[in-house]
């Protein structure tokens, strides 16, 4: 389930002027292969305009003032290699601590949520956010330095295991009658501000058993780094960073460029994004899927074509969204010297459900893999190689893709209960399973040599068989949950003609 290296980084660094054979648009947007581009980048001039240049690219998502210091430290950490993980532990602690990005808003919105139905005003959510937060700073590093010296124990070998352990039981601590009122906030208050970094966490505790392991300052200053406001890893963890990072002038000033060409591709998919719901929402009156669903549902069905329209479109949203962050997101990272492979590469050129896996949404697939794939690989069927490969990419990419996705929304555990929780997860759950077995097939199929057939016939093949899987699977993956299982099935047999 590894991506290409081509795939995901796109070109290669740092080539010279050398290109017979490549269109002219290519060319042009080529700057971080041109060596009068590199030179000027690695001047105060170059230098200043990079700086500029990417503030305005990032102020498209954030307040001017919080892009400016999040471009301000990559840079910093570009250039002062000294002390670049200072800089970066400060830069992602503050980060954390002024509630930076949507991620952060996500965690008072939980906690508030908690408050409200406890009926506690006295305490504001914020303290206890900031608070909890420092207590995952220090428990962190605790982690970290009890890995060190014991390689072998049960924390050091499952790290993501044993962290979902921990929530589990904070999650049955709140169940208990006896925890109402104030203790039952607190409980919760931990538990949502814990949840993004068990994500995290594990790759610095691996990396901790390493012969060349990371110190514990630079372990901290990735856990959720500034440039990530996500419960997604982008960029892994510090292992991966190291052997990402751009050492040399010349290759922090290609990285750099890299950078600004991603920026800016991120603002161009946002506008894309902006007029495509202008023309079809605002113009054409495209409903949403949970929208065509509810008309479906009241006996006044959308016709077929604007059910199929809303559903494509939909599909077209989601795919901009994930290139748009993952963008954004790794363009800040290579602002600071690391060049990390794209987040999503050409997606529309898969060939395959697998080829899709890895193009789509790599960072979430690396977490996937790392967590899941790999474990079950290794300890499971190891007789039986075509249901060992199966079984551990059903693991990934459906058994940890419904997990990251359950705990994304932990709120609802505190407003529905489990039981409630659960059954508005249903769709979500036929989703992962029906995905993480035509992925599974299709990594069988390749690793038997199969392959598809590269004609202009078998391209144009390939292209419908895996948007149209995944377009009619997008009915049961959307983000809301007010309709069953049932009612999903119901409105996709209605697009094929099923009354």
């Amino acid at each position: 389930m590894s991506t290409p290296a081509s795939t995901a980084d796109g070109a290669a660094p740092g080539r010279a002027d050398d290109s017979s054979g490549v269109n002219p648009w290519r060319r042009f947007l080529a700057i971080d292969e041109r060596e009068n581009f590199i030179a000027w980048s690695q001047t105060l001039t170059g230098r200043l305009l990079i700086y500029l240049t990417a503030i305005v690219a990032v102020a498209t998502y954030f307040p001017w003032w919080e892009s400016a210091l999040v471009v301000s430290a990559a840079m910093a950490a570009a250039y002062a290699p000294n002390f670049r993980n200072p800089i970066l532990f400060t830069a992602t602690w503050v980060a954390a601590f002024l509630e930076m990005g949507l991620a952060e808003n996500r965690i008072l919105r939980d906690i508030g949520i908690v408050l409200q139905q406890e009926q506690v005003t006295n305490v504001a959510p914020i303290a206890l956010a900031a608070a909890f937060l420092l207590l995952v700073m220090v428990g962190a590093w605790a982690s970290l330095d009890f890995v060190r010296r014991r390689p072998k124990s049960f924390l050091a070998r499952r790290p993501l295991v044993t962290l979902l352990a921990v929530e589990v039981l904070l999650f049955s601590l709140t169940t208990l009658d006896v925890m109402q009122g104030l203790p039952r906030v607190v409980l919760w208050s931990m538990l949502v501000v814990l949840t993004p970094y068990v994500w995290f966490l594990p790759y610095a505790i691996v990396d901790q058993r390493a012969r060349d392991a990371s110190p514990p300052l630079l372990q901290l200053a990735v856990l959720r780094p500034f440039w990530s406001p996500s419960y997604l890893p982008f960029g892994k963890g510090a292992a991966f960073l190291r052997k990402k990072l751009s050492k040399t002038p010349r290759d922090v000033a290609i990285t750099q460029l890299k950078a600004v060409k991603l920026l800016l591709w991120s603002n161009a998919l946002l506008a894309v994004k902006t007029a495509m719901a202008w023309l079809f929402v605002e113009q054409m009156q495209i409903p949403s899927v949970e929208l065509a669903l509810d008309a479906f549902l009241g006996s006044q069905p959308y016709p077929i074509t604007v059910g199929w329209s809303a559903l494509i479109l939909s599909t077209a949203n989601y795919a901009l969204k994930i290139a748009m962050w993952t963008g954004l997101f790794i363009g800040i990272a290579r602002l600071a010297a690391y060049r990390l492979p794209r987040g999503c590469w050409r997606p529309l050129e898969s060939r395959t459900l697998m080829d899709y896996f890895n193009r789509f949404h790599y960072y979430f697939k690396e977490l996937l893999v790392d967590f899941f794939f790999v474990p079950t690989f290794f300890t499971m069927f190891r007789k039986h190689p075509r249901l060992r490969m199966f079984f551990a990419t059903f693991m990934a990419a459906g058994v940890g893709n419904a997990i990251w996705h359950f705990t994304w929304e932990i709120h609802l555990l505190a407003t529905m209960g489990l039981a409630g929780a659960v059954e508005t997860y249903t769709s979500y759950l036929f989703y992962c399973v029906v995905l993480a077995t035509g992925i599974g097939i299709s990594q069988v199929r390749a690793n038997l040599g199969i392959r598809p057939s590269s004609t202009f016939f078998g391209r144009c093949y390939s292209f419908l068989f895996v948007w149209s899987f995944v377009v009619c699977l997008h009915v049961f993956g959307d983000e809301s949950r007010n309709h069953t299982l049932g009612e999903r099935l119901s409105f996709l047999a209605s697009l094929f003609g099923v009354s």
